[in-house]
């Protein structure tokens, strides 16, 4: 555990995370935390089982963190040791994440916590459509407790409405953000070994190896590109860690890949090693807005991920600046059809990784997520301590 003493004046955000470890959503958070102005609202980190070396990306010093070291399964007693937490440090809001922590927003209100607020980043694996029915009665039986559920992506947004049945009232939709000074084309590379060739095109992905990011279809992908295109280099890095790495490097062994694909492990510095990419490939059969897909547009980066989640709406394939192309999940050979053009011509590849960039700047700046954030804790703290508030839409002060 890891506390500082209570002495600053803003509100209390307690943010409850299952695990914080490398990750998408946990990059989200740490980067809110980091970026929110200081004055306006202070955080604690509350892990319901651990955190890792990972929490010291937390770079403002007032920043408490705690571990509640829950064990597999229902875990009664987390609900005890959570009540007597939050009594203990006295938030303004509790803000949890994903369905791993939605049942603690009961808990909360019995602490007198008087703001309760829960996001949705995206479903698993298990789940990819979100429709397993025990899961989504637990969210309809949890909504009294829960001011506002925040949802990442229009898609997001949708099924908790129309398949969860969430009213209205109480969904805000707030896209997730990028650093666009951090992650950008022109700066520090790193020199790794898939760099031993300047003419290689090296087809990159940043994710936790588990289930939903699929990377074993991206590997079936890179060997029938390789079969497509014969006489190119090519190169596939994979960057991150997780349960099916041992699993995913038998696959490139049994594919006769290994001296064309690189496991990077989980990377500190993904900034610059997304600038050594030609090209970011998602294959997950889930997802919510992934972060690093943004990383990637925001690095202008051509981007070919499959059709799921928030995802088409960040490509906007529809207009004349799409920024990459789009297949359906699992299916290997689409994805390869889709990247053969870019290595063919990289031109186009420049052309579609330029209106990516433009495309985070305008609609998914950290600037108006964060803006997007302080409204919504200001607007709800305000209907608490003024009686007959009604739920108005937030619009973010950041364009």
């Amino acid at each position: 555990m890891r506390s500082v003493p209570d002495t600053a004046q803003p509100p209390l955000v307690a943010h409850l995370i299952y695990r914080l470890d490398i990750g998408g959503l946990e990059t989200l958070l740490v980067d809110t935390i980091n970026r929110m102005p200081p004055g306006r609202y202070r955080h604690a980190v509350i892990c319901l089982t651990d955190y890792t070396d990972f929490a010291a990306r937390i770079s403002r010093p007032d920043v408490a963190l705690f571990a509640l070291h829950k064990p597999a399964g229902l875990a009664l007693g987390i609900h005890a040791s959570l009540f007597k937490l939050l009594r203990r440090l006295g938030p303004a809001i509790l803000h949890t994440y994903n369905l791993g922590t939605i049942e603690y927003a009961a808990t909360a209100w019995a602490a007198g916590v008087p703001v309760r607020v829960h996001a949705e980043h995206g479903r698993d694996a298990r789940d990819p459509l979100g429709v397993n029915p025990k899961h989504n009665l637990l969210r309809r039986l949890v909504t009294p407790f829960i001011d506002r559920y925040v949802p990442v992506s229009r898609d997001l947004r949708g099924w908790l409405e129309q398949v969860v049945r969430i009213p209205a009232r109480k969904l805000q939709l707030i896209d997730n953000g990028v650093d666009t000074e951090r992650f950008q084309a022109h700066g520090p590379v790193t020199t790794e070994a898939w760099q031993d060739d300047p003419d290689a095109f090296i087809i990159g992905t940043v994710g936790r190896l588990q289930d939903v990011k699929d990377q074993a279809c991206l590997i079936d992908a890179f060997a029938a590109l390789r079969r497509l295109l014969p006489d190119e280099r090519l190169r596939l890095v994979l960057v991150g860690d997780g349960p099916l790495r041992t699993q995913l490097q038998t696959q490139v062994t049994a594919s006769g890949l290994q001296d064309s694909v690189w496991f990077a492990g989980a990377r500190s510095d993904v900034a610059p090693v997304m600038r050594s990419f030609s090209l970011f490939a998602l294959s997950s059969i889930a997802e919510g807005t992934p972060v690093t897909l943004l990383e990637a547009m925001a690095s202008e980066l051509p981007v070919v991920a499959t059709a799921v989640g928030g995802i088409p709406d960040l490509l906007d394939l529809g207009s004349s600046s799409a920024a990459g192309a789009l297949v359906p999940a699992g299916d290997a050979q689409a994805m390869a059809a889709a990247i053969a053009p870019y290595v063919r011509d990289r031109a186009l590849a420049r052309r579609h990784g330029a209106a990516g960039r433009a495309r985070v700047e305008q609609h998914y700046s950290m600037r108006a997520m964060l803006a997007a954030y302080v409204a919504l804790y200001d607007e709800l703290c305000a209907a608490k301590t003024t009686p007959g508030t009604p739920n108005k839409a937030i619009t973010p002060c950041a364009e």
